[in-house]
């Protein structure tokens, strides 16, 4: 198979994450649930994970990294524990279902108010937007920083500036960059940084993190076993035990431990030049195709992700002519990202995405241009 839908997850992974995985699940108990060596085993591969990803993503402490699930409940707890009534947040239409959704919960049942960045039709926002929305009673900007759907790129220094000299919180859901873009808190101004282990950090399904500016407080979004406090009603107030409920995926963090060493020891620039050039070289392909729309801006920096649907064909039936025909595993529909579909004016046929990694080659594009050129024919 020819897989080319890694803006969903990495299917191909370093095999050294593989390994730390599988000896993991045969030494680690639970963490912080005992002192025996299967515990401690756990403790301190989580905390030795935590003092990467804060040295990784210039998080200012070790026990400011939280882990999660996943983007989706780095988020849910981001969004609902630093928001409430009478705020007021700025976001994009840029943004996944895992924003959108919280915060139209917030508006349903707190009165919430969120005012949106309009994209256009290339998905591109006006900055100056995000100045002319904000109120007195602004809490926050919430975005993205690359559409999982076009894969145009925010900005972020930007807006995490003017954030700033607002004091307004700065959310950021770094899904589709993190592990791919430099990314450091302090400078580009982000109090709550959002990610998820599995798609650029090349992890297993199943950790996610959540990076906290010192200083920051946010609210539990869930409460339960914490392993200390025992007799406590609430849970407990220190980070991050303030906000990792229950039991640990120690398992997966062993993984992404092992794979956040991996990036370290190729370097970043390099694997983000190997996957932008992989990118535009589909990009050059597909639009000598006359029959092909492609989405999204192409002038600067982006992530290696390409949109595009045929003519007026559904993109499903695409997708899966391109799967059955051709054995290359693409992501058609509407990505979770339902503004940013109504910006482009693809409510109705959705998108068929093509998504690069690290382990994807160049014979592997030219075979996918291949296929759609077959295709449109």
């Amino acid at each position: 198979m020819i897989y080319l839908d890694n803006a969903a997850t990495t299917l191909h992974k370093p095999e050294q994450v593989i390994e730390a995985v599988a000896d993991a699940m045969r030494s680690m108990g639970n963490s912080s649930r005992g002192t025996h060596s299967g515990s401690l085993a756990a403790s301190r591969t989580i905390y030795a994970t935590r003092e990467k990803l804060a040295r990784f993503f210039g998080c200012p402490r070790a026990d400011h990294v939280v882990f999660t699930c996943n983007s989706t409940e780095a988020l849910n707890i981001a969004i609902s524990g630093t928001i409430g009534a009478g705020d007021h947040v700025i976001t994009t239409d840029l943004e996944h279902n895992s924003v959108l959704r919280p915060l139209y919960r917030l508006q349903d049942e707190k009165g919430t108010a969120v005012s949106f960045v309009p994209a256009d039709r290339q998905g591109c926002i006006d900055y100056a937007d995000f100045e002319q929305l904000i109120r007195p009673e602004t809490r926050a900007i919430i975005c993205t920083h690359a559409s999982n759907l076009t894969g145009n790129l925010v900005d972020i220094a930007r807006v995490g500036a003017i954030a700033k000299a607002h004091r307004l919180l700065f959310i950021v859901d770094a899904s589709q960059t993190a592990g791919v873009f430099p990314l450091v808190m302090e400078a580009l101004g982000i109090a709550l940084l959002c990610l998820t282990g599995h798609k650029g950090l090349m992890g297993p399904q199943g950790p996610g993190g959540l990076c906290l500016r010192e200083g920051v407080e946010v609210r539990p979004w869930k409460v339960g076993g914490s392993g200390v406090q025992t007799y406590n009603r609430s849970q407990p107030p220190q980070l991050p035990t303030r906000l990792e409920a229950g039991t640990l995926n120690g398992h997966g963090i062993a993984g992404l431990s092992a794979a956040l060493d991996y990036i370290q020891e190729v370097g970043l620039e390099t694997i983000h030049a190997k996957e932008d050039a992989l990118m535009r070289r589909f990009y050059a392909g597909v639009t000598q195709i006359p029959s092909v729309t492609v989405y999204g801006d192409f002038s600067g920096e982006r992530a290696a992700v390409v949109a595009l649907n045929i003519g007026d064909y559904d993109s499903s039936a695409v997708s899966d002519v391109l799967s059955q025909d051709y054995d290359i595993a693409t992501r058609p529909g509407a990505h979770c990202a339902p503004r940013m579909h109504e910006a482009l004016g693809t409510t109705e046929l959705g998108a068929v995405r093509f998504s690069f990694s690290w382990f994807n080659t160049e014979e592997e594009v030219d075979a996918a241009i291949a296929a759609m050129r077959e295709i449109s024919q």
